[in-house]
């Protein structure tokens, strides 16, 4: 893969916030209602929870430094926290492992894509390689929310890593990355894990998106909530035509087998709630595509300024 060595720069968290204002108590008092109705943020400070408790543990899966920085003091959500914890912990490991395993092989600039809930630290907690550009594709509203938590409490992106923001809200996720820097031309890894996905089709808009981005051979992996599925009897079936009509071959990965690669002790036997998975390209993207347009056309041009001379 070609080399391109990107200058060492720092942009924290909140480097596209150009203005800080002062809080006053009404501000605040109006912001912390507006964050206590808002289901996205609410939802978002529970998987915060859970990375916070796996912390804590004697002998964690993974350690976020940042999580707590999320979660009030007076939070009390136990009813299902030890039925999620586990699987989605496995799942935040083997997420994490498979994007430094993927970025530390990738030659020169490093492009990772990472759809989340707005409150994922990997940007920051993570031991990137230098020259990797992050964008994060999430919430707004719960990413603002985040990075004025994480700018109280120091968050840094690595030195010689770029990070930037693209609002799921967005109605052309593909062209925003592009906008950002995005080079369908260079290798990227992709990960899923939060993005709040209510419908088959709103997922099938976010494949299409990515399919058209993604080098041929790059990766895809993450975590889906089942009940966008319809209830589909069979969910390999299902999960196979979805991404297979996106230029993907997937593989669904048991939890089961992540625990027993970890030495971990599952308490329950099954999760019905998500499911986790590893995907590959296997189209070109555009950009790919447009390169070798116009490379073929330069051949066949060359071609026959050759021809004439002959004649």
């Amino acid at each position: 893969m070609q080399s391109l060595c990107v200058p060492p720069l720092h942009f924290p968290a909140t480097a596209l916030r150009l203005r800080q204002y002062p809080k006053s108590p009404i501000r605040t008092v109006r912001a912390e209602l507006r964050e206590e109705n808002d289901p996205l943020i609410q939802s978002a400070i529970e998987s915060a929870s859970l990375r916070l408790r796996e912390t804590n543990r004697a002998e964690p899966l993974f350690i976020d430094p940042y999580a707590a920085c999320f979660v009030p003091p007076y939070t009390n959500k136990e009813s299902n926290i030890h039925k999620q914890q586990q699987h989605y912990c496995l799942a935040t490991k083997f997420i994490d492992d498979k994007l430094l395993h993927t970025a530390k092989r990738i030659d020169g600039l490093k492009q990772v894509v990472l759809f989340t809930d707005g409150m994922d630290t990997r940007p920051y907690r993570l031991n990137w390689p230098t020259s990797t550009m992050i964008f994060d594709v999430s919430p707004q509203n719960v990413f603002e929310f985040s990075s004025d938590k994480l700018q109280g409490v120091g968050a840094r992106i690595p030195k010689g890593c770029m990070f930037f923001h693209i609002p799921v809200e967005s109605g052309n996720i593909d062209q925003c990355l592009r906008d950002k820097g995005f080079s369908g031309n260079r290798p990227s890894i992709w990960a899923m894990q939060g993005l709040p996905i209510d419908s088959q089709s709103h997922l099938e808009a976010i494949l299409s998106a990515i399919s058209s981005l993604a080098m041929n051979e790059c990766y895809l992996i993450g975590e889906l909530p089942t009940n966008i599925t319809l209830h589909e009897s069979d969910l390999t079936k299902w999960m196979e035509k979805m991404f297979m009509s996106n230029g993907f071959r997937v593989k669904i990965v048991s939890y089961e087998e992540i625990a027993v690669s970890l030495g971990v002790v599952l308490h329950s036997s099954g999760n019905h709630d998500t499911v986790l998975f590893i995907a590959q390209q296997l189209r070109f993207s555009d950009d790919q595509m447009e390169k070798w347009r116009q490379e073929f056309q330069r051949v066949e041009e060359d071609g026959d300024e050759q021809g004439f001379d002959e004649l």
